[in-house]
């Protein structure tokens, strides 16, 4: 069977990505032309010109270009859409697309959306009309987090105890990235409790979506293992420097570095395991933790499922399962206190406060 694909939201040419967008279209793309069934077909963008340049770079007829991704879904009835667009607008695209009775299959970057009822409700929506809908947390698919996975399930460092992240720029946007690599880790298991504390002096805006400056977030999933984790946008050494690591699994009987950060700029394997009692060992991986392959690797995996009939990894269920730990960390500063799971709210708590004037960042860059 072979599937025709459309892209809504294909961004400018992916020359100079910025803080507005990386023009993930482009590499969604690239990624459907490397599989055998898969026939890209259609783009729609807001932006006209940036609609023709992506179908000039993809040899796209000139009839399947679209400023309206409605009018694209109704004309060109793709059976794959990727959603490219900015988080706030990615439930109400990814529910048209669902409920329109077009399309089999929605890929979506990442974060799932800015409220967490939208996340919900779009998981929800997806199951209910029989839509296979995966979210880009691509990252999966190196080499370094498969050979750690492996390692940990072949009882290497023992049971698995406690996992913990430092992440980047903010929990909302790469940290989507690092609590869902946790949830992997850790099979999938729903979170039980959340305790987290935010920082916000300074605005943070990545997408068009706020990110704190620092946070710091404690959990424990309903198996037991704890998680640990910080963020970290100023570079000022906030708490996320205590882990430096980019994913670290501790066992009964040793630890598991996936991108761990060296003293003083040192460069070091992307993994390394110790066992209790020994020094580090490296372990050869074919990749590390940032590659544009993975994204190609995770496309042809959600094919392959939808051809397959398989429930694809990086589905609704399992982002919504990391998206859960986002939304209660902001929730539980606003509360000011422990968020006991499944999460209730229907808001985004960073927004909200911000909104309330709760909290009062400064603009970006002001001294």
């Amino acid at each position: 069977m072979s599937y025709s694909v459309a892209v809504i939201g294909t961004g400018t040419e992916p020359d100079d990505p910025g803080r507005d967008g990386y023009a993930m279209a482009y590499h969604h793309a690239t990624g459907y032309e490397k599989v055998d069934d898969c026939e890209l077909v259609a783009c729609a963008d807001v932006v006209e010109e940036n609609a023709r340049a992506f179908a000039d770079e993809f040899a796209l007829a000139d009839e399947n270009v679209f400023t309206d991704y409605e009018a694209m879904l109704g004309a060109v009835e793709p059976d794959i859409v990727s959603i490219c667009v900015p988080p706030a607008v990615h439930a109400s695209i990814a529910l048209d697309c669902i409920r329109s009775g077009v399309v089999d299959a929605i890929h979506c970057e990442k974060p799932m959306a800015d409220t967490y009822g939208g996340a919900r409700e779009m998981t929800e929506a997806a199951a209910d009309h029989d839509v296979q809908l995966t979210f880009n947390h691509q990252r999966r698919f190196s080499d370094a987090v498969r050979t750690a996975k492996n390692l940990l399930d072949a009882g290497e460092i023992g049971d698995l105890r406690r996992v913990e992240f430092a992440a980047p720029v903010g929990i909302f946007d790469y940290g989507s990235h690092s609590f869902d690599l946790c949830n992997y880790f850790n099979d999938e298991t729903s979170g039980e409790w959340v305790l987290g504390q935010i920082d916000y002096s300074e605005e943070n805006v990545l997408f068009g979506s706020h990110n704190e400056n620092q946070a710091i977030v404690h959990w424990e999933y309903e198996n037991g293992v704890h998680g640990v984790a910080a963020s970290d946008s100023t570079g000022t050494g906030g708490p996320a420097s205590a882990f430096a690591c980019h994913n670290r699994l501790i066992g009964t009987d040793g630890v598991i570095e996936v991108g761990p950060e060296g003293d003083d700029g040192e460069e070091l394997p992307a993994l390394r395991i110790r066992r209790d009692g020994g020094d580090w060992e490296t372990v050869e991986t074919e990749d590390g933790l940032h590659d544009w392959a993975f994204v190609d690797r995770a496309i042809a995996e959600n094919v392959r499922c939808l051809r397959e009939g398989e429930t694809p990894e990086l589905g609704a269920e399992n982002a919504l399962n990391a998206t859960e730990l986002i939304f209660a960390t902001w929730e539980s500063s606003r509360r000011r206190g422990r968020v006991d799971l499944p999460l209730t709210i229907d808001d985004n708590p960073l927004q909200a406060m911000l909104d309330a004037g709760d909290l009062t960042p400064a603009p970006a860059g002001e001294e």
